[in-house]
């Protein structure tokens, strides 16, 4: 009795996979109860899952495992996303989306650049106003004015504006010229009225008569090459010749530094001198004679190429020529006790440093007396106060000091009684209108407003000329108005009328005294840079009350920046940043052209 009932309760219980169910089914429930409720069928299914053997549950058994898992996976809360990687994702995106607006604020640029837009026609009414030169003043002028208040001719020998600053770079072929050039054509074409341009140099100036002759010296002449050319108004922006100061033997065996046939001869002459050193026998003596290079001019021109000359040795000529290792170098000579005056003592210390690390040498206080086609004579003065000669050889001799008025202008000086005194220049007042005329202004080097001869101050004046010319116009043309509404005002039959006239009148009034409150040039100093070799560079830059001084590799990079900002068009800016790109990729060229 008690083994059949034992072996009931045996039949009773059930198999472990039954368990195993009947304890998901519990889990689930509280999950399913109210859908459990209402299905009877379900739970009847599940009562009845209980009595059927191991071996014939195991399908259903894999159904309810993978309903369990359906729910508790549903269940489960997504997990957050990592937070470590997301400032590097923003900052991705907003690279990217910066790289996208730039190129297409690039590509609108290039578009406008060479789809310009109809000009008007000059009007024969207005006045004819004639600018000399394409320099920094000039150029600047052009850049602001509004050509349709004029009928505006441009003459100059040089059909193209030149980016200065970077012309030490072009020596050394650090940057191709053609890449600092812009054509004056492509400015003038993108002026609203039309703008008349002689490639010409201006040989004489009469400031009674209101002519100025110019003559055509290019090699290609036509029938008329000698022409005149009236004008109402006369800007002179034709800057000034390299100075010499008198020393024998200087335009005949130095090189200049100031256009860019200056930089083509220095950059053929540097191999000239690499290559007839490099003849089978030179004489050690003529090797160490033709392999130095002497740079006369402490200022920025002067310092940038010693730099860039040094940086070509090191970077490229004694790679690919190094028999000149030893025998090549530089000497910078300066008849002032430091370089680079402008700068702060700091930045003078800074530099001389740099030089004496990159085994540039440093002649102050050495003043040339004489040059001749293998060396120099120079009076050095000892710390002693003592002075005497020495003779310094050379290869190469580089000019880059000192500004000399051109003959056009030394010419125009002499007729005018004001002028007598001024020696490097055209004395103008604060308006920069020169002294002793009417209707001729004077800007950039050609001009003494004392201030230093700088592109900087050229530029500022060329802006604030452009200004000064916009609003003349537009204050004769209010006063035409004026003589017009007055006309109207007393042939007006009603009171309606003549108030309504009265009113304007005042408007036009209010105008004009607002227009005429323009004041006098004042030059703002934005400060100075200078590349000093060795992928550094020195800055004095002006900051609200004071100055801020700083040299090394950030400041070369804050000089580059600033100078291809400071280029003229996207044209420019794209063939500079090309150029470096290709000289730090594949190193300047070596051949000789």
């Amino acid at each position: 009795m008690a083994a059949g009932s034992l072996a009931i309760r045996s039949r009773a219980l059930p198999s472990p996979s039954i368990m195993q169910l009947s304890s998901l089914s519990r889990r689930s429930l509280s999950t399913r109860s109210q859908f459990s409720a209402r299905s009877p069928l379900l739970s009847s299914t599940r009562s009845s899952c209980r009595a059927i053997p191991r071996q014939q549950s195991s399908p259903f058994q894999r159904v309810a495992r993978r309903s369990y898992a359906d729910d508790a996976a549903s269940a489960t809360p997504a997990p957050k996303p990592k937070k470590r990687f997301r400032f590097l994702r923003w900052t991705w995106r907003l690279t990217w989306l910066t790289g996208v607006g730039l190129t297409g604020v690039l590509a609108y640029s290039i578009f406008h650049l060479r789809h310009p837009a109809e000009q008007m026609e000059p009007d024969p009414s207005k006045k004819t106003l004639v600018i000399l030169g394409t320099g920094w003043g000039s150029v600047s002028l052009l850049k602001k004015l509004d050509t349709e208040n004029y009928n505006v001719i441009v003459i100059s020998p040089r059909n193209y504006f030149l980016f200065t600053p970077l012309l030490p770079s072009c020596t050394t072929g650090m940057i191709e010229h053609r890449s600092i050039m812009e054509p004056i054509r492509n400015i003038l074409r993108h002026k609203k009225a039309t703008v008349k341009f002689y490639e010409a140099e201006a040989t004489k100036i009469d400031h009674e008569k209101r002519v100025v002759y110019i003559s055509d010296d290019s090699e290609v002449k036509g029938e008329i090459s000698h022409t005149e050319v009236p004008f109402d108004m006369l800007v002179i922006g034709v800057g000034a010749e390299n100075a010499t100061f008198g020393i024998e033997g200087v335009r005949e065996n130095s090189c200049f530094l100031k256009e860019v046939d200056d930089a083509q001869k220095i950059r053929k002459s540097i191999m000239d001198c690499v290559e007839t050193a490099m003849f089978k026998d030179q004489a050690p003596e003529e090797v160490k004679r033709l392999l130095h290079t002497v740079v006369v001019g402490g200022g920025p021109t002067g310092v940038e190429f010693a730099g860039e000359l040094q940086d070509f040795f090191n970077a490229d000529l004694k790679k690919w020529i190094p028999d000149i290792k030893e025998n090549f170098h530089v000497t910078l000579v300066e008849a002032l006790p430091n370089v680079l005056p402008m700068f702060s003592k700091q930045l003078i210390d800074y530099t001389e440093s740099t030089f004496k690390e990159e085994s540039i040498t440093i002649r102050t206080k050495t003043m040339v007396k004489k040059v001749t086609d293998k060396h120099i004579e120079a009076e050095v003065t000892r710390p002693d106060g003592t002075k005497e000669r020495e003779i310094i050889p050379y290869g190469l001799l580089v000019w880059a000091t000192g500004n000399a008025v051109r003959p056009v202008v030394r010419d125009l000086m002499s007729k005018i009684p004001a002028q007598k005194n001024s020696r490097r220049g055209l004395a103008v007042n604060e308006y920069l209108v020169v002294n002793g005329t009417e209707n001729i202004w004077a800007v950039g080097d050609c001009a003494v407003a004392n201030y230093a001869p700088t592109a900087q101050v050229a530029s500022q004046e060329g802006t604030f000329l452009a200004h000064l010319l916009n609003s003349m116009a537009k204050a004769e043309t209010i006063e035409n108005e004026l003589k017009r509404l007055s006309d109207v005002q007393a042939q007006a039959k009603s009171e309606e009328d003549r108030n309504a006239a009265l009113g304007e009148i005042r408007e036009c009034q209010r105008q004009l005294r607002r227009i005429k409150q323009i004041g006098p040039f004042q030059y703002s100093h934005q400060g100075s840079l200078a590349y000093i070799g060795k992928e550094r560079a020195v800055a004095d830059i002006s900051w609200w009350a004071g100055n801020i001084a700083s040299g090394g590799t950030l400041t070369y990079l804050f000089w580059r920046s600033a100078y291809l900002s400071m280029c003229f068009s996207t044209r420019n800016r794209v063939l500079v940043a090309f150029d470096w790109t290709k000289a730090l990729l594949f190193g300047r060229d070596v051949s000789r052209e």
